[in-house]
């Protein structure tokens, strides 16, 4: 049974938990993400939706030629991604709809897979001109002027190509963040998630402990909400979910604030920033089920303002809080499952089907890091 469709001026306030956790409005009276471009290496952005218009440009399709001729694409996937990443909402001040951890940073949407439900899945999955189709949209996205790259795909192993295009970005300054991937078994490894370099991101539920489907494993750096996350979908819709590329995409938005702030520092700093600016923290200081604790805007930036010899303070009146208390009934559910993520639509007039699910984690050397957390923790940090 469906309930009553939800309305964008409804949505808002669905987000409160997770601005909160990642104190996002604190972490705003300092950076919004302007100026900065995330790379978004999905199923495709809907750059119409009105939380996204005027913040996405439209990039390669590495797919072309998979789907029949005249298939148009369903784009759920990767807008909803997008929307967590950098959307801005709309209406009087941008206070209906989804705002993203970045809300003021640029999307460049890189079509790398097909939804679950697309006609050419079967093509795309066992053809070998696609096999190389992430390597070549990192690469891609690189050359383009990305400065942070999101990645939600994810396979058992990563190919030669994949590990030489992540070496790519790292060494020309990129950011890239992925997710530790859904299968919630012992020590499961996402590809190109478990290669070294990059910030791999860890699901958590309401109590902000490691969410079940979550994989543990060794290159997991942190954590961040993936549990009841609204995001946006194409055609105007709204979507609730859960997984780990939901979490990757709030943490794409944090290193886009960090990033916009600080533009000159390393790929590794600004991991070193998220992991040393993070809370909720494990016993030991690190461990494989939330790495080194919940992303937490404010202290990244504070922790990148460290790093970069500067010194951070929030001026000026308090910042607009976007996350206002939902107006009218929330809800029922119907779900699609999406290759291990779960997306519950909350507007009831679009039609349940499955997007594309594919999760990767690129993982990051956290040797490092655990050594940063610990004297942090020895030091009352």
């Amino acid at each position: 049974m469906l309930a009553p469709p939800a309305t964008a001026d409804d949505v808002r306030g669905g987000q409160r938990a997770v601005i909160e956790t990642l104190r996002l409005a604190q972490a705003w009276r300092i950076s919004r993400g302007s100026g900065v471009t995330v790379a978004v290496l999905d199923s495709g952005v809907d750059p119409r939706h009105p939380d996204l218009a005027g913040s996405v440009r439209v990039g390669r399709d590495f797919t072309a030629g998979a789907n029949p001729r005249g298939t148009v694409p369903r784009r759920l996937h990767g807008t909803y991604m997008a929307s967590l990443i950098a959307g801005h909402g709309h209406g009087p001040g941008g206070e209906r709809g989804i705002i993203g951890a970045a809300p003021e940073a640029d999307v460049l949407s890189v079509r790398v897979i097909l939804e679950d439900d697309e006609p050419g899945r079967r093509a795309f999955g066992s053809g070998g001109r696609f096999e190389n189709v992430v390597a070549r949209g990192i690469r891609y996205a690189v050359d383009e002027g990305a400065d942070v790259i999101n990645l939600s795909i994810s396979k058992q192993l990563a190919t030669r190509a994949e590990r030489a295009a992540v070496r790519y970005a790292i060494a020309r300054g990129v950011v890239l963040v992925a997710a530790a991937g859904n299968e919630g078994d012992g020590a499961t490894y996402s590809y190109p998630a478990a290669l070294p370099g990059v910030v791999s991101v860890a699901a958590t539920d309401r109590r902000l402990r490691r969410a079940a489907f979550s994989n543990r494993n060794s290159s997991v750096l942190v954590a961040a909400p993936g549990v009841d996350i609204m995001g946006a979908g194409p055609g105007g819709a709204y979507w609730v979910g859960r997984g780990t590329s939901q979490a990757t995409a709030l943490v794409s938005g944090v290193a886009a604030l960090v990033r916009a702030r600080y533009p000159t520092l390393s790929p590794p700093l600004v991991a070193r920033a998220l992991a040393a600016g993070a809370t909720d923290l494990p016993p030991d200081g690190y461990d494989t089920a939330t790495g080194f604790g919940v992303v937490d805007a404010a202290r990244a930036l504070a922790e990148a303002s460290r790093l970069s010899g500067h010194t951070e303070v929030a001026t000026g009146p308090e910042a607009h809080d976007p996350a206002r208390p939902l107006a009218g009934a929330e809800e029922g559910p119907v779900t699609a499952a999406v290759g291990g993520d779960r997306l519950v639509t909350v507007r009831a007039a679009i039609a349940v089907a499955g997007a594309a699910g594919a999760l990767v984690s690129l993982s990051v050397v956290v040797s490092l890091l655990v050594r940063v957390r610990r004297a942090q923790t020895s030091q009352g940090a």
